[in-house]
């Protein structure tokens, strides 16, 4: 059978206009059974038979009590989580979520060309990129640096585009273990375009593949 994975979508604040194109790209990514959901009931049912949970742009406090209660379960016992763009500015209600997670979201500048620093070239998520990877996004500023935290695979060179406001360590991709789970977060997928990128998917297609501990 194949893995699956269920895709979270649900907004309570700002919603991206790419949502869809993230599912519809999620979908032909690889050897995955998508479960594409917005009801926050599907987070309060056991996750177990799911390689990973991912969630895609969404934004505010979009879990239940119990769904809290079951995410954390899940992985701390071994689970996958992945987070996408704006999974970033999810759950600042929820201290855990921002432990898991690394950091959470604090502003953004216009969206913009700009590069990408690839820091590890070794891990699925990043190993085919280029040490500079050029791409179109908003480039996240964060309300703390996660570095001491996570495994940093790719930093925001903000002198490549107008607006950062981290400095010259900008972590923008990374992953690292919760309990005996494993975390992953790009803030990269703003526009619908970025879902058709071929360095991109095998981007998303990277880091999930790390999470459900499939490669």
């Amino acid at each position: 059978m194949a893995p699956r994975l269920l895709l979270y979508t649900r907004t309570t604040d700002y919603r991206h206009d790419s949502i869809p194109a993230g599912i519809a790209a999620l979908r032909t990514l690889g050897d995955f059974a998508v479960d594409a959901t917005e009801d926050p009931a599907a987070l309060e049912a056991p996750l177990d038979g799911y390689a990973a949970v991912v969630f895609l742009s969404t934004s505010g406090e979009v879990l239940t009590d119990p769904g809290r209660a079951r995410l954390a379960a899940y992985l701390e016992s071994g689970g996958g989580f992945v987070g996408i763009h704006a999974a970033a500015c999810t759950e600042y209600d929820w201290p855990y979520y921002g432990e898991m997670l690394g950091t959470w979201f604090d502003r953004h500048p216009a969206h913009q060309p700009g590069k990408a620093l690839i820091e590890d070239r070794t891990h699925p998520a990043t190993r085919h990129l280029p040490p500079v990877w050029e791409f179109t996004d908003e480039w996240y500023d964060f309300r703390t640096n996660p570095r001491e935290t996570v495994r940093v695979l790719a930093s925001a060179d903000e002198s490549s585009y107008d607006g950062g406001g981290m400095g010259p360590d900008h972590p923008l991709v990374w992953c690292r273990e919760q309990g005996a789970g494993r975390v992953f977060y790009t803030a990269l997928g703003h526009a619908p375009e970025a879902y058709e990128d071929p360095d991109f998917r095998a981007h998303l297609l990277g880091g999930i593949s790390w999470a459900a501990r499939l490669d």
